[in-house]
């Protein structure tokens, strides 16, 4: 196999440090004779170190490199390695291509903000490596379509981060949803309100800190000044990175959403909010959204709001699938039905809290490493299902940011053709969307 050097000489886009032509087509990265699997982690603050952690619980999971662009995230998580294992990482990365192009991994785990996760994902589907990636699978629907691509292109493995499709209890909502005792379902009500997450108030720009690689940091996403707010965790305000809430926590819950009523796309979608609770903190997506999808016989409502807890159903978080004889609750604590009463007739008998087992990404986890072992069993959240819901949550965001009512055929805009702008964006020089 050539090394990052060689390949970058060889190719059209050197000067780019990048190139997706198929260099590494033929490569195969298999797991050690041992069957210890070597995993690198590319992106380490947040949730990234969150699925190391849970990797490194099984026996056979060695952790070999780790890559941030923040000195002090690395050395720290080097630390953290080294103490739950008794040795760091043998590699420690400020540019995530050379871990791609260390051989001996196996597993790439991509936990980088979510401008990043589509160049992550596809070179390391093209390096021969199989890819665990953080949720939301990408930034665009553009880059989910060719993210997918790749994945089926070079036989990888990809697992994306949606563990709640690993855990128990929602998967036996599910089931109870498909059973019809809830009668017909008109509304599926969707709602995540996350009073945790505070207002961000605005900071002047200032110099980059000590140790961090910025520029890396921004990648393809548009040259800025170096502003705290824009830096680790609260990326996911910002457009240039993220979608906020309804990507954010979207993912996990509309996905359900779907599963639950068996669907895929919507005839059309629309969407109001704005920020309304914290019209002039820093943050530049919508701290208050509801937005309506419509399907044949029912619709899907998200509703999300930061700063205040008081969601539906005495939740800050879940769906209802609100049907004639009840509605079925789920959050991340279990499923209980509420029977529907008209004219103090009870259409249903309730049924109580289930809880769940709080197990939802070990067991992820374990389905991807299963998965990688023997190449055919079924993943749980693999890149089609991540790719999907991470579209469908993309559609709210252009329904809102266009301020129309949106007509989807499944791949396009068919009424409002500014809309269309919104399916992609141009990388920033001279990083370059990927090329199958």
């Amino acid at each position: 196999m050539p090394t990052r050097r060689t390949f970058l000489k060889n190719t059209a886009l050197a000067t780019a440090g990048l190139s997706f032509a198929p260099a590494f087509s033929g490569a195969v990265t298999s797991c050690a004779p041992s069957d210890r699997i070597n995993v690198g982690l590319i992106g380490c603050n947040g949730q990234g170190y969150i699925n190391l952690n849970s990797f490194l619980d099984n026996s056979e999971v060695e952790c070999i490199a780790l890559c941030d662009v923040d000195e002090s995230v690395l050395n720290m998580r080097a630390a953290n390695v080294e103490k739950k294992r008794g040795k760091k990482p043998a590699n420690l990365y400020k540019d995530w291509r050379d871990l791609i192009d260390n051989q001996d991994i196996n597993v790439v785990i991509v936990g980088t903000p979510d401008h990043w996760h589509c160049l992550q994902t596809v070179a390391a589907c093209q390096a021969g490596k199989d890819v665990y990636c953080e949720k939301p699978l990408g930034h665009t629907i553009d880059e989910c379509n060719l993210m997918v691509e790749a994945a089926q292109k070079y036989k990888r493995i990809v697992q994306v981060g949606q563990w709640q499709r690993s855990d128990p209890h929602w998967l036996e909502a599910v089931n109870f949803v498909q059973s019809e005792k809830l009668g017909k379902i008109r509304l599926v009500r969707v709602f995540s309100y996350q009073g945790w997450c505070p207002s961000i108030p605005v900071v002047a720009d200032e110099p980059v800190p000590q140790g961090v690689d910025y520029d890396m940091w921004l990648g393809p996403a548009p040259k800025r000044p170096f502003n705290r707010n824009r830096f680790h965790f609260t990326f996911r305000w910002f457009w240039d990175y993220a979608g906020g809430l309804m990507t954010d926590w979207g993912v996990h819950l509309l996905d359900y959403a779907l599963f639950g009523m068996n669907v895929t796309t919507p005839k059309s979608v629309m969407a109001m909010g704005g920020k309304l609770g914290y019209p002039d903190d820093a943050c530049e997506t919508p701290d208050s959204l509801q937005t309506l999808y419509e399907f044949d016989s029912f619709n899907i409502l998200w509703d999300h709001a930061i700063g205040i807890n008081d969601g539906a159903y005495g939740r800050n978080h879940g769906l209802g699938f609100v049907g004639e004889n009840g509605t079925l609750v789920v959050d991340r604590q279990g499923w209980e039905v509420i029977p529907e009463v008209v004219y103090r007739t009870t259409r249903m008998e309730a049924i109580p809290l289930k809880k769940g087992s709080n197990k939802g990404l070990d067991n992820h986890v374990k389905n991807h490493l299963d998965c990688i072992k023997n190449r055919k069993n079924k993943l749980n959240a693999g890149i089609e299902t991540g790719a999907h819901i991470a579209k469908f949550s993309c559609l709210g965001n252009i329904a809102f940011r266009t301020g129309k009512k949106l007509i989807w055929n499944g791949t396009r805009f068919t009424n409002e053709e500014e809309a269309n702008k919104y399916l992609g964006y141009e990388y920033r020089e001279p990083w370059k969307l990927p090329v199958i």
